[in-house]
């Protein structure tokens, strides 16, 4: 039995109503002709005819009716298609010649992230993934041929990958066939359909890979991608690392690594994986809390039935605990138990790294064995206890009080070596160097220890040895402790080198750093000046310079302990004996016509220089004198002006406020550059004495003197040379445009009573021939 049409049922009953409207309305037009002929007789024909013209007239509206309802039926249905036709669940393409694009839905559209203006017309090519448009040209060109033979209701399906506008890639299942044709004209093309397959072979993959993934699994899993990018990970991985799965999942294993991650290791992971082959290692990771964990590692390659790579699979274990497990020993092994710090063990190991850098390097090296004394004395009486708390006390400022590379150790007892490294290459600086560091070691032990409320006041006895290869450890420690045992015999709380030329530098050493501290209360300081000339050999200034008269010695140089008052400190409380002698100089001057004009230049060191108050110092200092400032000249050096060169500008200005001016001493010497030297608010250049002693020589020298000569006037700064001895050194200078000097030709540094016997030769006049 057929089933019923409801079109045609529509259509019966559509004809039936009207047969029967046709008849109710033939029978009102009967009964009102029949009324109206008997009432008008011969218009009956009339009548009649108008009768028929208005049975049409309805048949014709109610056929108007019928039609308009179809029209509406066929619009509903019409939109009702294309709204299918739009919103597919798959994208639907028409292809003309040469594949491109003449009709895509808005499934496609959204698939393909392009939008439809963009799409038609160009070929669909551009929107497989390069390596598979090998494989769409195969398929395009078996349809092709497929249709020639009439095999018109032949379809291929392929999976191939596609790639939208933004550069995004995803798996498509294409089913492909010839279009339909509509009649003979119709131009010959493909229809694709495209559905987005990506998550459903992804999860598939998943699926497959899980079966592989856990016979191997023991703390931890993931699983990467051929591009390294984690695409699952289990619950393993996410205890170990802190991770959740929508945390790590897209991102690449090597968010794991961090700052202390081994170089190494990672290369070698990297290399691994781009060889397709296992990686087995161990490698510092960190949580997401940030706390660090070692992980023993395991990475291997996962091919499909082709051979060609898939994925990465990675089984890790947190084996932080073996590791510290195994660092505790071995730290216990070469560290002392008590101050954690190196045992003998580490320390002979440390002093053969030593030697063996110093092959190369030449670098002398000390080694300082250090004995508290009475420390017998504080355990009796206090008990051990007391002697630990001093033991970590002394430990812990020896090891801040010196650099990485140096060693702190503690051999036993109340007995620590110190290993200081790489002290110079020259062995009467490294010497000087040691002698430094050693005399530190009472002062840095001098503070007293609290010990739980009790405040110790600890010394010590020391030993040095200084040492390159080729010594060896053994007669490094020889020497060391025959050092120690002299300082213990010497009455202790005492310093002793084994090298006896050592031993006596720092005897002297010593004796003059306390000498040099009663210096300043004995009076000992002078100050000697020497005369600044003018091109015409007047006297325009003085540099005042300092001299030691020592009780023992003699006058001392500033060359003879300079070096060992900035060591020790002393220079500030000298700096400022100097300045203030120099403004009471400066005073006095004014009362005299022939020096009230006179200018003092005064070395500044840069210690002195840098110290909070210093400008207030000054302030002072002028208050308490009355002199003038502007007659006060401060010389630094090219080192002190550029270190820290903003805070130098700073107090250099704050110090021309005052009144005073600036010179740069010993120019040429150090490493200013032009910018920087334009920055300082200097007033005078001072050409050092090597230079001026190869006046007039080579070309190259002369140079040099010349270029200095012409960057200070330049730079609107007058130039004076210092170390003058010669006239032909003076008639160069000059010749150049340096008019003022200063050396043994006009004078040497004289006391101040021999200044004022040069000031009165200077001012009685020239015998007349």
């Amino acid at each position: 039995m057929q089933p019923a049409d409801p079109d045609a049922d529509r259509d019966a009953d559509t004809a039936q109503a009207r047969r029967a409207l046709r008849l109710v309305a033939e029978a009102a037009w009967a009964a009102a002709t029949q009324a109206e002929a008997a009432a008008l007789g011969p218009q009956s024909a009339s009548s009649e005819l108008l009768h028929e013209l208005q049975v049409h007239k309805i048949e014709l509206e109610m056929q108007n009716g019928a039609l308009r309802e179809a029209k509406r039926a066929m619009e509903a249905s019409r939109d009702r298609f294309a709204e299918l036709y739009e919103f597919a669940p798959v994208g639907y393409l028409l292809l003309g010649e040469n594949e491109l694009i003449e009709e895509a839905n808005l499934s496609a559209v959204k698939l393909l992230g392009q939008e439809r203006r963009l799409l038609l017309g160009r070929s669909f090519i551009a929107w497989v993934a390069p390596a598979q448009q090998v494989a769409w040209r195969g398929l395009c060109l078996r349809l092709r041929r497929a249709g020639e033979g009439q095999e018109f209701e032949r379809r291929e399906q392929i999976e191939l990958l596609l790639q939208r506008r933004d550069g995004s890639q995803f798996l498509a299942h294409l089913e492909c066939g010839q279009r339909p044709r509509e009649g003979p004209q119709a131009r010959a093309g493909l229809a694709v359909l495209i559905s987005d397959v990506s998550a459903l072979r992804a999860s598939e993959a998943r699926l497959r890979l899980s079966d592989a993934a856990l016979g191997a699994i023991t703390e931890g899993v993931h699983i990467t991608d051929p591009d390294g990018r984690l695409c699952s990970v289990n619950a393993g991985f996410e205890a170990i690392t802190g991770y959740s799965a929508a945390e790590a999942i897209g991102r690449k294993p090597s968010f794991l690594q961090g700052p202390d991650s081994d170089p190494k290791t990672i290369a070698e992971i990297r290399r691994s994986l781009r060889e397709r082959r296992q990686f087995i290692g161990e490698i510092l990771n960190y949580r997401k809390d940030g706390k660090a964990f070692w992980s023993e590692l395991t990475i291997s390659p996962l091919l499909d039935a082709q051979g060609q790579l898939t994925h990465f699979v990675g089984v890790s274990r947190d084996i932080s605990e073996r590791k510290r497990s195994a660092a505790e020993i071995q730290h216990l092994a070469f560290h002392d138990a008590l101050t954690q710090l190196p045992n003998r063990r580490l320390l002979q190991l440390h002093m053969e790294q030593a030697l063996a850098a110093s092959v190369d390097s030449g670098q002398y090296s000390a080694l300082f064995f250090l004995d508290l004394d009475k420390f017998k004395e504080l355990n009796d009486s206090r008990g051990h206890d007391m002697g630990d708390l001093l033991l970590v006390g002394v430990a812990q400022r020896l090891r801040e009080a010196l650099r990485k590379q140096d060693t702190v150790s503690r051999q036993g007892g109340d007995e620590f070596v110190l290993l200081v490294r790489d002290l110079g290459s020259n062995q009467a600086q490294a010497a000087k160097a040691a002698g430094l560091i050693g005399s530190s070691l009472p002062g840095l032990l001098a503070p007293p220890f609290d010990l739980e409320g009790f405040k110790y006041h600890c010394k010590a006895s020391i030993g040095a040895a200084l040492f390159r290869a080729p010594d060896t450890v053994a007669e490094l420690l020889k020497h060391a402790d025959l050092a120690l045992y002299e300082a213990k015999s010497a009455g202790r709380d005492r310093l002793r080198f084994f090298d006896p030329a050592m031993q006596l530098a720092q005897d002297q050493r010593m004796v003059l750093e306390t000498e040099l501290r009663l210096a300043t209360e004995l009076g000992q300081w002078r100050l000697y000046y020497q005369p600044q000339v003018d091109a015409g050999r007047r006297m325009v200034g003085v540099e005042a310079l300092l001299r030691w008269q020592h009780p023992r010695l003699g006058l001392l140089l500033p060359d003879d302990f300079i070096g060992l008052a900035e060591d020790s400190g002393l220079i500030l409380p000298i700096g400022l004996w100097v300045l203030q002698t120099a403004c009471a100089q400066l005073k006095s001057w004014e009362a005299d016509p022939r020096t009230a004009g006179l200018q003092m230049a005064v070395n500044v060191s840069a210690m002195q220089f840098r110290q909070i108050d210093f400008v207030a110092q000054i302030k002072a200092l002028l208050a308490v004198s009355a002199c003038r400032p502007e007659r006060l000249k401060l010389e630094l050096t090219e080192s002190l002006a550029l270190d820290d060169i903003g805070d130098t500008i700073d107090t250099m200005l704050a110090l021309k406020g005052l009144g005073l001016h600036f010179s740069m001493d010993d120019f040429g010497t150090g490493h200013a550059s032009l910018n920087y030297l334009a920055q300082l608010p200097l007033d005078q250049l001072k050409i050092d004495k090597s230079f001026v002693a190869k006046l007039p020589g080579l070309a190259k020298d002369e140079t040099i003197a010349r270029a200095i000569i012409t960057m200070g006037l330049g730079l609107n700064m007058s130039v004076i040379a210092e170390g003058v001895e010669t006239e032909a050194q003076r008639d160069f200078l000059g010749t150049q445009g340096c008019d003022e000097c200063q050396g043994f030709l006009f004078s040497r540094p004289l006391p101040i009573d021999a200044l004022q016997d040069y000031l009165d030769e200077e001012a009685e006049p020239e015998p007349t021939a």
